[in-house]
């Protein structure tokens, strides 16, 4: 028969395995969360370009993303009638779910892939309201390639993805992450979804 000091020293053994086995939901998302990509310095040059160029927002106000200071950027170039137009629904997620935090997604229209961003700003607009709930900040129609190319994608382009390959957009809905302290760019090419791990650890890690 055991001793009530044995006793407590079985108790306390098996709450130490038990806390070793812990398998709740926190410590499984934990443990399974990838770790955040390096992404690329963003130099003087480049850092320029992006932040101090002029641009139009949809509505054709003048500003610049110097607007958005001390905050991570998601830039997405967007189309409305590509295969991967589905995507505004989890960047609107993102930019719901973060943006309180110091994020914000920025929307680029652009027609050069397959012609599918045909529509005036105004129907860009509705389409996007309408179809997604759109709230996040989108700008003018521009180039991201090209001779025509806009200089914030200018600024954007030199910068690597996770297999090292660098230079033009490939297609609708590539993704740069701009780093809060404007010092890192993380590429994203158009088949990463919004809500993909890799994404997601690099906002957290992007955030101010």
């Amino acid at each position: 028969m055991l001793s009530c000091r044995d006793k407590a020293i079985v108790f306390v053994c098996a709450l130490s395995l038990a806390c070793d086995r812990d398998e709740s939901p926190e410590r499984k998302a934990a443990e399974s969360k990838p770790p955040a990509p390096e992404g690329e310095a963003l130099g003087d040059e480049a850092r320029s370009l992006i932040f101090d160029s002029p641009i139009r927002t949809l509505q054709g106000e003048e500003t610049s993303l110097a607007a958005y200071e001390g905050e991570a950027l998601l830039v997405v170039n967007v189309a409305s009638e590509c295969g991967y137009t589905p995507q505004y629904d989890g960047l609107q997620s993102l930019y719901e779910k973060y943006s309180g935090q110091g994020f914000s997604v920025l929307g680029f229209p652009c027609n050069q892939f397959g012609g599918q961003e045909p529509g005036s700003a105004e129907e860009i607009q509705e389409f996007c309201e309408v179809n997604f709930g759109v709230t996040f900040p989108l700008f003018e129609k521009i180039d991201v390639n090209g001779d025509d190319r806009h200089p914030i994608y200018e600024g954007l382009a030199g910068h690597a993805d996770a297999d090292g390959d660098a230079g033009d957009v490939a297609w609708n809905f590539e993704k740069f992450l701009i780093s809060a302290d404007r010092e890192r760019v993380y590429r994203f090419r158009s088949a990463t979804e919004p809500e993909a791990p890799e994404l997601i650890a690099a906002i957290e890690a992007a955030l101010p």
